[in-house]
């Protein structure tokens, strides 16, 4: 591990807990109808990356004031609340190696405690009165709203471009990764300039960390992941894996694998077999080599940043989601 990722490491262990107990504040301030299933979704692990980008922002820029570390728990109330729905769409059983919420509570609990989740960070962010965060925040949610809308609509199109797959993780993951990066400079009262570039970057290393993420779905065992290998295509989704992969054959496989694709449920056998043939044919290290060229207009994007702690660890967080094995 180089020095950079050791002190980004070290600055997660030092803050995660910080994170966790404003967590943990707010939802003892729910219904204790709510508790168990938000305890359940909140606690379950994750890598709280979305609150440690709106923190090193607005230390980046000199943040003066209190409750930045509850500030930036809303960004992980919002991502949680949209997870616990997408596993519902997905039917999936698992979320980081434990029974996802659905499983244990219900689907109508399930489905609307991840309205309350919703409802709360919208709550934290308005409690700043600060009318630049509130409107950042919602065009978050809209747009990563809009980019499940499109995931769903788009399941089972072979047919998909590049840019369409690529418009629709920018959609359900990027947006709000940015929305985290702009709230931390808006709270820190940064320029118009530094927003700007805190756009940029949160943009570009959003979708660098789906397009990584969509690389281990055929690369990373259930055991590191949390989830099962391979639950992409099952699902019918068509990510950029896949999409290089079927890009690599002669027509006629290309239609065949298509048409085998069209009529799930594939055997379990045969899924293997295609996560290898993708995995050793080096179509996900392809996906992840597709993520660098997004991750350096990312570190450009720093490059007009004064010097600070801050800016060495957000440069770490690029070599973070470069390599991730889960």
């Amino acid at each position: 591990m180089n020095h950079g990722l050791v002190q980004l490491k070290v600055a997660f262990s030092k803050e995660l807990p910080v994170i966790d107990a404003a967590i943990d504040a707010e939802i003892t301030q729910l219904a204790p109808i709510i508790r168990p299933v938000a305890e359940h979704v909140m606690q379950g692990g994750g890598k709280r990356l979305r609150p440690m980008l709106t923190i090193l922002f607005a230390r980046a820029f000199h943040w003066r004031g209190d409750n930045l570390h509850t500030l930036a728990s809303a960004l992980e109330f919002l991502h949680s609340a949209t997870l616990m729905h997408d596993d519902i769409i997905d039917n999936a059983e698992l979320r980081r190696g434990k029974p996802a919420a659905h499983t244990i509570f219900g689907l109508a609990p399930t489905i609307l405690a991840g309205d309350v989740l919703l409802a709360l960070a919208n709550e934290i962010v308005a409690r700043t009165g600060n009318p630049d965060l509130i409107t950042c925040f919602s065009k978050a949610i809209m747009q990563t709203a809009t980019g499940e809308i499109m995931e769903i609509a788009a399941l089972g199109n072979a047919a998909m471009s590049k840019a369409e797959y690529i418009e629709i993780i920018t959609g359900k993951t990027a947006y709000l990764i940015q929305s985290a990066c702009e709230s931390g400079v808006i709270a820190a009262q940064g320029s118009p300039k530094a927003r700007e570039a805190a756009r940029i970057f949160g943009l570009n290393l959003g979708i660098a960390f789906q397009l990584v993420d969509d690389a281990l779905d055929y690369t990373s065992s259930s055991a590191t992941s949390g989830k099962p290998l391979g639950g992409d295509l099952r699902e019918g989704k068509y990510t950029l894996p896949l999409l290089l992969y079927l890009e690599s054959l002669e027509q006629k496989q290309r239609a065949a694998l298509i048409a085998e694709l069209s009529q799930p449920p594939i055997s379990g056998t045969r899924q293997e077999e295609i996560i290898a043939l993708i995995s050793t044919g080096g179509y996900a290290q392809q996906t992840r080599n597709e993520a660098k060229a997004y991750l350096n207009l990312a570190k450009q994007a720093l490059d007009s940043f004064p010097m600070s702690q801050e800016k060495n660890l957000l440069n770490s967080i690029i070599d973070f989601v470069l390599t991730r094995e889960k």
